[in-house]
């Protein structure tokens, strides 16, 4: 299914209210959005227009990545508000440059049955990373019980998760929702705080609209919003991680960039570590191929080497993707559980790499 399709019948219905004479609702406070203070209540920068945050307000746009960062399986609805008249700047490398009072708005959620996903959805949490003057700031609002209304959380929390999967497998965990040091960690890049996922490649997919599907950069480009963007065609592309007709190396590395590229990159929190996993990185030593960890740990899991070509269980990088302790696991933070899709196609990378270290460039 093509990204987005899930938001449609939602802005449809918006359109009908408009549509039967109702009054415009009043727009997206950006005096909230710029204050320095928290809003108390997320409904008061008026995102959207109902109080479970499932219809975002005129000027807030659903967006979707080509390949988006796992988190315990939950799923994301994201959207990006622009200030009146304002636009955001094609960039071919790194996020796109958004203006001031711009707001990236992230919910988390989990259906209770993954086989119907439209049915029992619990929201669980609204991420907020706002463009002020100074720089990005970041603040997360936790969802009630009821569903009505979410609230600022700074100190983190961790509440109990449960659904039953796609595969019909009951899975049961405590969710984490971060502090604010733990939003730093993963969204600093040279120590300033910013975006990691709206990146111009990984915006260059199709989305479904309320008038049909379009190419998202394609989309904001003819509506004003994106300036100075090439044809899509000629625009960086990330693939998608679970698109199996594109290359099984490709996809593994579209799955690194998004999971482990915002730390493991040469600005990121993980630069001392020397392994580098974004997309633009091409040295097979910097990528792990061969490569020793620089500090040996329980993390290593007695292994010589972040990737052995041809033997995914010799594999330090393998091992801590599929492990959930902590202090071994990796991403650190963001997760509870494993990625079981996740983890089999990278095994599935380095299998099928020639055996001879170094042989080959992922």
């Amino acid at each position: 299914m093509r990204p987005g399709r899930f938001l449609l019948a939602l802005a449809l219905a918006a359109g009908a209210a408009l549509c039967l004479g109702a009054a415009p609702p009043p727009p997206v406070d950006d005096s909230r959005l710029l204050d320095p203070t928290p809003a108390p209540s997320l409904a008061d920068y008026r995102l959207f227009l109902d109080a479970g945050g499932r219809r975002p307000n005129r000027g807030v746009m659903p967006y979707a990545l080509n390949t988006p960062l796992f988190s315990d399986y939950a799923v994301k609805r994201r959207y990006l508000y622009l200030p009146p008249g304002s636009t955001v700047d094609y960039r071919a490398e790194g996020p796109l440059a958004f203006p001031v009072g711009a707001a990236l708005v992230k919910t988390f959620a989990f259906p209770a049955d993954f086989r119907k996903p439209g049915e029992a959805v619990r929201v669980i949490e609204t991420r907020l990373l706002i463009r002020k003057a100074e720089g990005w700031s970041a603040v997360t609002y936790v969802w009630n019980a009821d569903q009505t209304r979410a609230t600022p959380r700074r100190a983190g929390l961790r509440l109990p998760v449960s659904f039953v999967d796609a595969r019909g497998r009951t899975r049961a965990f405590d969710y984490a929702v971060p502090n604010v040091n733990q939003c730093k960690q993963c969204h600093a890049q040279a120590g300033e705080l910013g975006p990691i996922g709206p990146r111009a490649r990984n915006l260059n997919g199709v989305f479904d609209y309320p008038g049909g599907a379009e190419n998202q950069l394609g989309h904001w480009t003819r509506i004003g919003r994106l300036r100075g963007a090439p044809p899509p065609e000629a625009a960086p592309r990330t693939p998608r991680w679970d698109d199996t007709a594109q290359p099984l190396a490709s996809r593994a590395r579209a799955y690194l960039d998004a999971n482990c590229g915002h730390c493991h990159s040469r600005a990121g929190l993980a630069s001392n570590s020397g392994l580098y996993l974004t997309l633009e990185e091409t040295d097979p030593d910097v990528l792990g191929v061969g490569k020793r960890p620089v500090a040996a740990g329980k993390g290593s899991g007695d292994l010589e080497v972040a990737i052995d070509p041809g033997h995914p269980a010799r594999s330090i990088l393998l091992y801590r993707m599929a492990s959930t302790e902590p202090g071994v696991m990796m991403p650190q933070l963001g997760r509870s559980l494993g990625h079981d899709e996740g983890v089999a196609l990278i095994r599935d990378w380095i299998a099928a790499m020639p055996a001879k270290t170094g042989a080959t460039t992922p």
